[in-house]
């Protein structure tokens, strides 16, 4: 029992990272009917970014817990917005009248470029973050116990609080508005006045930000992570938009949780070699049997 439960925290930890990540997805998605393969590697330049602005901070001799993690949040998502920003402008916006197979081709050649920038500027190596937020929670169960962290909880609560934020802006705000139409009706958004080539770029700048958030969140848990991190949890991310429904903002949030905790029970009770594999093989199973995902609505073609 007490491997469950704990198995369930860490899964819940992992998920609320997946589901940060898999808004970014569901968010492009939604507006111009595109799958943004790069948003694995802006997770991944997060990363760095995340793990530069603690050095900076550390060197000039700020130890408080609290500016250490407002700062390189603030610094990580602006940084990291502007990144979103200028993979919508070169990769997506020149080719928006296009096929829809060439901003695909754009997507993954600026992932491959982020990648090797990367590699080039900040070595092949894994880089790491020391821990910066010690101490863990621990609670008897049965036989055994469950320990949480105090950065878990600390995940936890930053990724509900940037989801609730989010979930505000969509749904009481002017450019929520303004994204809710562009997604029902582009064209008519436009008849109506509506700047939808400035939606999109919001849009992806939003998603950035959001990954912005998970990456700073899990380098402070795992503490190491490479210039490939964004490819396996890209995909684990892209997995959980499925499996919430791609275009559904709630599916995507939901989505992480279910692939997380799934996950992280499978390490804990078959084999945790295998989990990348029930991942995978999680994505092909929704793709047969529900392809429209539990949140998400099945595409009418009008004739």
């Amino acid at each position: 029992m007490d491997t469950f439960i704990q198995q369930l925290v860490n899964g819940l930890t992992l998920g609320s990272v997946y589901g940060l990540i898999a808004i970014g997805y569901t968010m492009v998605y939604g507006i111009i009917g595109m799958i943004n393969f790069a948003h694995g590697e802006v997770y991944m330049v997060s990363a760095y970014l995340a793990a530069i602005s603690i050095a900076v901070l550390s060197f000039f001799g700020i130890d408080s817990f609290a500016l250490i993690i407002l700062g390189t949040l603030i610094f990580t998502i602006v940084v990291t917005g502007v990144y979103g920003l200028a993979i919508e402008r070169v990769a997506y916006k020149p080719l928006r009248n296009s096929t829809r197979l060439a901003p695909l081709i754009s997507a993954i050649g600026i992932s491959l470029v982020l990648q090797n920038y990367v590699q080039i500027s900040q070595g092949a190596r894994q880089q790491g973050v020391p821990t910066l937020l010690e101490g863990a929670l621990r609670f008897s169960v049965g036989d055994g116990f469950v320990m949480i962290t105090h950065t878990k909880l600390f995940i936890l609560a930053a990724a509900i609080i940037g989801m609730l934020a989010l979930t505000f802006v969509i749904k009481n705000t002017r450019l929520g508005r303004m994204c809710r139409a562009t997604q029902q009706d582009r064209k008519m958004s436009q008849i109506l006045g509506i700047n939808t080539d400035r939606v999109i770029s919001y849009v992806f700048v939003i998603g950035a930000s959001m990954g912005a958030l998970a990456g700073v969140l899990i380098t402070l848990n795992y503490g190491t992570f490479d210039f490939y991190a964004g490819f396996i949890i890209g995909i684990k991310a892209f997995t959980a938009a499925v499996l919430g429904g791609i275009g559904s903002l709630p599916g995507a949030m939901l989505g992480g949780l279910i692939l997380g905790v799934s996950e992280a029970q499978f390490s804990g009770v078959v084999n945790a070699d295998y989990k990348d594999v029930f991942s995978f093989s999680l994505l092909v199973m929704i793709l047969i049997f529900r392809p429209q995902g539990l949140l998400g609505r099945p595409q009418v073609t009008k004739v």
